[in-house]
């Protein structure tokens, strides 16, 4: 999607001895340059693979539209994330947005696993409770783990499951996701409490999204509801996601429109106001304004 850009003389965020440098300095040169990864294969929304063990010190770099969670079993070091370090104390789990600049100073064979996910994934499930899980693993950055044992198993199930193809395919991964992501937070804690903490006004007003069935789209009236204000709203949205709340209610009708178009046989018109735009006309724009289709279009597409 994006070209890699990254022309600086020494690596960006680290020192002359290649070491990571701190957050101010890394906001810096960032605005210089960033360099982006993408591991996953063109199309591909999903991958999951046996951590590489020879991956020691990494230039900073973002990840090219997808959310990345890694599970270490084994390493030392550090593992730097928006300027901030966590040293490596497996067994524990790293959860990285695509937003997020993060690089690695590994100093032993490090031994785990990696998942990569798309949202493209996300938006051919129909089951909200994984679209949950992801939203609130998203909001946790680093984890020691309590309890290794499932989290291994399902990293393995996952890797067989995504290297068969069948008919059943994508329902088989969502289960195995579903049940990984539950067990990660299940078998964790949360290194920085206090990220949890400030994500308390976002699933809080995630949750009045869903509640009131998508009928509201205005702001306001979620701050009004929740006892805050439109300024503190966006702020908690930022923090979790890396959105304002008005493109976190777009992002959630559209992801909700999307499933409706592709999974069931209700008609544009149906599905404008069960999600209540005052008609389908309305209901085309807002659309097409978010993803550049008509909902037609987008239909016949993956028709």
């Amino acid at each position: 999607m994006l070209n890699e850009l990254f022309r600086l003389v020494l690596p960006l965020g680290t020192d002359n001895r290649g070491r990571c440098i701190s957050k101010q300095q890394t906001d810096k040169a960032m605005e210089k340059a960033v360099k982006i990864n993408d591991k996953l294969r063109h199309g591909a929304p999903l991958k999951v693979a046996p951590f590489r063990k020879h991956i020691r010190k990494t230039e900073p770099h973002k990840h090219n539209s997808y959310f990345e969670i890694i599970f270490l079993s084994k390493g030392s070091g550090s593992h730097t994330i928006d300027g901030r370090q966590y040293p490596i104390n497996p067994p524990m789990l790293f959860y990285i947005r695509k937003e997020q600049v993060h690089c690695w100073d590994i100093t032993t064979e490090p031994e785990g696993y990696v998942l990569l996910l798309k949202k493209n994934f996300l938006d051919q499930c129909l089951d909200r409770a994984l679209d949950e899980l992801v939203l609130k693993a998203s909001a946790v950055t680093a984890a020691t783990v309590t309890n290794p044992d499932p989290i291994v198993k399902l990293f393995d199930f996952l890797i067989e499951a995504n290297n068969v193809e069948s008919p059943y395919q994508q329902t088989i991964l969502e289960g195995l996701l579903k049940a990984l992501l539950g067990s990660c937070l299940s078998h964790s804690q949360t290194i920085d409490p206090l990220q949890e903490r400030k994500n308390t006004l976002f699933n809080a007003f995630r949750k009045a999204l869903e509640e009131n069935s998508y009928e509201q789209r205005d702001i306001q009236y979620y701050a009004e509801k929740l006892n805050t204000s439109p300024q503190n709203l966006n702020h908690a949205c930022r923090l979790a996601v890396n959105q304002s709340a008005s493109a976190f209610v777009a992002e959630t009708m559209i992801s909700e429109a999307k499933r409706m178009l592709l999974y069931t046989d209700q008609s544009v018109a149906q599905i404008a106001f069960q999600l209540h735009f005052a008609d389908p006309s309305h209901f085309g724009k807002y659309f097409k304004r978010h993803t550049a289709l008509t909902p037609l279009a987008f239909r016949k597409m993956h028709a």
